[in-house]
Formats: C-alpha cells, sequence, structure tokens
C-alpha cells in the first residue's frame, strides 16, 4: 500500500511542506523511522528527533514551526495523533484483505451456516448451528461452539474459545486467548462443608463494536445472560463473572474484575486493578480509579477510589493525614513524655 504526500494530505485534509511526490508504504515511530515510511509528531518532547528522522514523511500540527532543518516531508493536519490513527485503521484494513477463504485443516460441523466471504485459518474448529455471518475472520486454533453466533465484520484472533450459545456482534475484536461464554463461578456450600455445583445453563451476549483484551474471560449466566453492551472495550486479563451487565461504551482497564449479578452502567472508566463485588448497582459516567474495591453501590457521575471505595477527593484528604501519621506518632509519643515528666 503505497501513498505519496500529497495523496495523503488530501485525504487527512492537511497541507504539504516539502516535497508532495515523496512516497511512502510503512507506518513508524519517529524516532525509529526509515526512509519510506511515515510518522507523526504529537507531543513536544519528540521535537528533537524531527532533525534526524530517517521518516520520509511526518504530520505535524497546523501551527507547527520548524526550527531545524528536517529532511522529511512535513504534512500539516488539525491533530497529528488523530491523523495518524486514521492510516493506521487504512493499512489495517489493507492487511485484513489478504485473509480470506477457509483452512483444509479447519473443522466445520455441516449444519453450522458460513458466510462466503469470511477467513477461518487453521485448525479451527466451529460446532452445530452455529452461524458466522460475513466478513468475519477468525484465526488459527480457535474453538467455536454450537449454536453461536458472530456478526459481520467481526475479527476472532488466535486461541479464542467462543463457548455454546454465545452471541457475538457486528465489528467486534477479541483478542487473543480470550474465553467466552465459560461456566460462572457457582456453588452451593452444604452442611458437611463441601460445595454443590451450581449448573450454569444462560449464555453471553456481546453487542456490536465491542472489544475484548487477550486472556479477559465472561461468564455465562446462571440463568439468562451475561450482557457486554455496545462499544464496550475490556483491557487484557479482565474477569467478568456471571449474569453481569455493562453499559454502553463503558471502558475496564486490565487485571479489574466484577463479580456476579453486578450492573454497571453507560459511559464508565474503570481503572486497572479495580474489583466490584456481587449485586451491585453502578450508575452512568462513573470513574473509578485503579486498585479500587467497590463494594456499594454507586450513584451517576461519581469519581471514587479506595478499598473500600469513597469519593475521589475525600480520598487524597484521607491520604495525606495517613502519610503523616508516622510523624503524628513520633509528636504524639513527645507529648506524652513531656506530660509525664511535668507530673
Amino acid at each position: 500500500m503505497k501513498y505519496t504526500a500529497f495523496e495523503i494530505a488530501d485525504k487527512l485534509n492537511g497541507s504539504v511542506l516539502g516535497n508532495g511526490k515523496v512516497v511512502v508504504n510503512a507506518l513508524a515511530k519517529i524516532e525509529h523511522a526509515q526512509p519510506g515510511s511515515l510518522s507523526f509528531l504529537a507531543h513536544p518532547k519528540y521535537i528533537p528527533f524531527l532533525s534526524d528522522t530517517q521518516a520520509s514523511i511526518v504530520l505535524v500540527a497546523k501551527d507547527f514551526t520548524l526550527k531545524h532543518a528536517s529532511k522529511a516531508t512535513l504534512i500539516q493536519v488539525e491533530n497529528p495523533y488523530h491523523a495518524f490513527t486514521v492510516l493506521l485503521q487504512e493499512f489495517a484494513k489493507e492487511k485484513k484483505k489478504n485473509l480470506h477463504g477457509i483452512h483444509p485443516s479447519a473443522l466445520i460441523d455441516p449444519s453450522a451456516s458460513i458466510a462466503t466471504d469470511v477467513y477461518i485459518g487453521p485448525n479451527v474448529t466451529i460446532g452445530a448451528n452455529t452461524s458466522i455471518a460475513e466478513r468475519v475472520r477468525i484465526h488459527g486454533h480457535c474453538y467455536i461452539g454450537s449454536e453461536v453466533t458472530i456478526g459481520k465484520d467481526s475479527e476472532i484472533h488466535p486461541r479464542v474459545s467462543v463457548l455454546d450459545e454465545s452471541e457475538i456482534g457486528a465489528n467486534c475484536i477479541i483478542q487473543s486467548g480470550a474465553v467466552i461464554g465459560c461456566e460462572g463461578f457457582g456453588f452451593a456450600p452444604q452442611k458437611e462443608g463441601n460445595q454443590v455445583k451450581i449448573p450454569q445453563l444462560g449464555k453471553v451476549i456481546v453487542e456490536d463494536d465491542v472489544e475484548i483484551g487477550a486472556n479477559t474471560t465472561i461468564d455465562r449466566a446462571t440463568l439468562g445472560a451475561t450482557v457486554i453492551r455496545q462499544g464496550v472495550k475490556l483491557d487484557n486479563l479482565v474477569q467478568i463473572a456471571h449474569n453481569v451487565e455493562i453499559g454502553p461504551h463503558t471502558v475496564i482497564a486490565a487485571q479489574s474484575g466484577v463479580a456476579g449479578s453486578s450492573k454497571i452502567g453507560a459511559r464508565c472508566v474503570i481503572g486497572g486493578q479495580v474489583g466490584i463485588i456481587g449485586h451491585l448497582n453502578l450508575g452512568d459516567d462513573i470513574q473509578i480509579q485503579g486498585q479500587t474495591g467497590v463494594i456499594s453501590n454507586i450513584p451517576n457521575g461519581q469519581v471514587i477510589q479506595g478499598t473500600p471505595a469513597i469519593d475521589f477527593k475525600s480520598f487524597y484528604k484521607s491520604y495525606a493525614l495517613f502519610k503523616q501519621l508516622p510523624d503524628f506518632e513520633s509528636r504524639l509519643k513527645k507529648l506524652e513524655k513531656t506530660n509525664t515528666h511535668d507530673r
């Protein structure tokens, strides 16, 4: 995939400074770029690299002023980072065009419904009555169970398991090693002290435009469905338990866990290593800082931190005092000694 500087400027509504006919066929970081590649400059700390970069084209802001000579052609755009993302998407689409057809080692049940323009990689297993829509890409060593549906333009990366009756929407991305629809963690304690397994008969519903990170797990419901609403983004190593519901466009960072039957609202931002206990209701537009432990319901729009979670500002006021506890202890001991001597 090759572009001239003029073609890129036209695509990004930018203006060219330098040789508009220079051609690029790759994208790269400004400090590692080679001739024939395009990079971008969005942060002042990378300005020193501009004079030495080997990149043929660099995207810069419209108000950028060149103070030192550069061999690269510059394209001035409104937002270099956003513009570079647009090009990344273009290059990614071009790369995916090369993926088509069904590998001869794939094992597909005869009752499965497979669109004609999909990609199914080596050693993929697809179960009975499963439906795979147009332009879906399923990479090698994936297991797709029975009665699964996968919507158009979704991509399933290597070694993903999508278990029976799971529903994956359109334009979803599931990264390597994720497990969708595994049995929920449900056990009934007995008088004798042993645990009896509770059958997990529900399913998982993943709506459109969802991305699920590597090695993330989403448990099937005990009854009904575990639901991941449209536009949700889950990082790597996230655990979503049975009967959880995550509202539209919520983002959850790595190593976080949500216990069974909790409901999370829309547009929430949840940091890494957050723990949320079961059967809670969290409102819309909540921000939860990293390593927070949530043990109670949270209303709309709150920003919380700490374990147990409290208001973000209150947490930092408390933390400021907590840091001074050793000094408070030392001063208290001196006062106690003084009072003892005075007696």
